[in-house]
C-alpha cells in the first residue's frame, strides 16, 4: 500500500473526522497531492491563486480531462485553502485560467428490450440490485448503501440518504421487486444472527454519533446493509470487526461480464441503468420535474439532457430519408 505523507495523513483524518465519505477524501487528497507534485512538491501554504491557475490550466492543456474533472480537482484545491491552510484566495471566485471546452457526452439509454437482456444476463446474486438501479434511478453508490430500513414497503417507496451533494431523496419502488426484497432482507438477518454469535463483531458501521446515541442499533436489523458482503472485514477507520456492503466495483465487474453474455454492443455501465430509467420515465409521460426530483437533480437543466433522447428520431424530426 502506498504511503502517504505526515501531510496528506493529516488532511485525511480531518475529513474523516467531520464525516466525508471515503471516496471523498480518497479523491481530494488525489488531486491536492498531484497539485503538490506538479509544483515541485512544493508546500500548498507557499502557493495561491497563480500556482492554483497553472496546475487547473495543465489539467485542460496537457492532459485534456473534462470539465467534471476540472471542476472536481479546483473543489478539492478550494478546500485545501479553506480548510486546512486557512487562507482565502480568490479560488471558485475570480481566477483566470482555461477551462474544459470538452463537451458533455449524450448518456447512453437502452430500450427496455435492451435492459431485459442485461437483467436475463446478470449474476443472480446481483440482480436485485441492478434491478433497484434501474426500477428506482439509484446510482451505484446509493444502491449498494441502502439499508434494511430504507425499504418502505408500505408506500412503495425507498429512503435515499445523503446521496450526490449529501442530499437526501424518496425515490420509487416496483411493485414486482417487493418479493425479492422481503427475501434479501431473510437473508440479511441470517448474517446478522451469524455475526452475533461472533464475539469479535461490533455491529454495521453508524453514520455520525448515532452509534452513541443508539447504542443497540449498529446490531439490530434495521440498520445492516442490505447487500452485505460475503465476508467480514476491518473497519478502516476504527480497526473493528464490522460487515461492509458489496463494493461498487464488484457491480461494475458483473455488469460488464452480463453486457458481453448478452451480445448487446452499447456501452454500458451500471450508471447506465440510471440513465434508462429517467429516459423511460419521459417516454412514458412523466413530467421533467419529477423525473428530477427521483433523481434527485438540483437543477433541471442537469434532468433535461434525457429529453434529447426520446426526442430523436422517430419520435422527434422525421429524416428526409423517409418521405423519399
Amino acid at each position: 500500500m502506498k504511503t502517504r505523507s505526515p501531510f496528506l495523513n493529516y488532511i485525511a483524518e480531518y475529513m474523516l473526522v467531520r464525516q466525508y465519505s471515503l471516496r471523498t477524501v480518497d479523491t481530494y487528497l488525489r488531486w491536492i497531492a498531484s497539485y503538490i507534485h506538479f509544483h515541485n512538491k512544493r508546500h500548498p501554504a507557499s502557493m495561491g491563486d497563480n500556482e492554483v491557475e497553472r496546475y487547473l490550466e495543465h489539467l485542460v492543456l496537457k492532459q485534456n480531462v473534462a470539465p467534471r474533472t476540472q471542476a472536481t480537482a479546483l473543489n478539492s484545491l478550494s478546500f485545501l485553502y479553506k480548510h486546512i491552510i486557512k487562507k482565502e484566495p480568490s479560488l471558485n471566485l475570480n481566477l483566470n485560467f482555461a477551462h474544459s471546452k470538452k463537451q458533455a457526452k449524450l448518456p447512453v439509454v437502452m430500450t427496455p428490450e435492451e435492459v431485459k437482456m442485461l437483467m436475463a444476463h446478470l449474476n443472480k446474486r446481483y440482480y436485485l440490485i441492478a434491478a433497484l438501479m434501474y426500477g428506482s434511478g439509484l446510482r451505484v453508490m446509493e444502491a449498494v448503501q441502502l439499508r434494511v430500513k430504507d425499504i418502505d414497503f408500505d408506500y412503495k417507496c425507498i429512503q435515499v440518504w445523503n446521496g450526490k451533494g449529501n442530499k437526501h431523496r424518496i425515490v420509487t419502488l416496483a411493485t414486482e421487486l417487493i418479493s425479492m426484497l422481503r427475501n434479501q432482507i431473510l437473508n440479511v438477518d441470517d448474517y446478522l444472527k451469524l455475526d452475533l454469535n461472533n464475539t469479535e463483531y461490533s455491529g454495521v458501521w453508524m453514520p455520525y454519533a448515532l452509534t452513541k446515541k443508539y447504542p443497540s442499533a449498529a446490531k439490530s436489523l434495521a440498520w445492516q446493509y442490505l447487500f452485505p458482503s460475503h465476508i467480514l472485514s476491518s473497519d478502516p477507520q476504527s480497526g473493528e470487526i464490522r460487515r461492509h456492503h458489496f463494493h461498487h466495483s464488484c457491480i461494475r465487474k458483473e455488469v460488464k461480464k452480463a453486457v458481453q453474455k448478452s451480445g448487446l454492443t452499447k456501452i454500458i455501465t451500471p450508471h447506465t441503468l440510471r440513465h434508462s430509467f429517467a429516459t423511460h420515465l419521459l417516454q412514458n409521460g412523466a413530467d421533467i420535474r419529477t423525473v428530477q426530483a427521483q433523481l434527485g437533480h438540483s437543477d433541471v437543466k442537469t434532468t433535461q439532457i434525457y429529453t434529447h433522447v426520446p426526442q430523436q428520431g422517430a419520435n422527434g424530426v422525421v429524416s428526409p430519408f423517409s418521405r423519399l
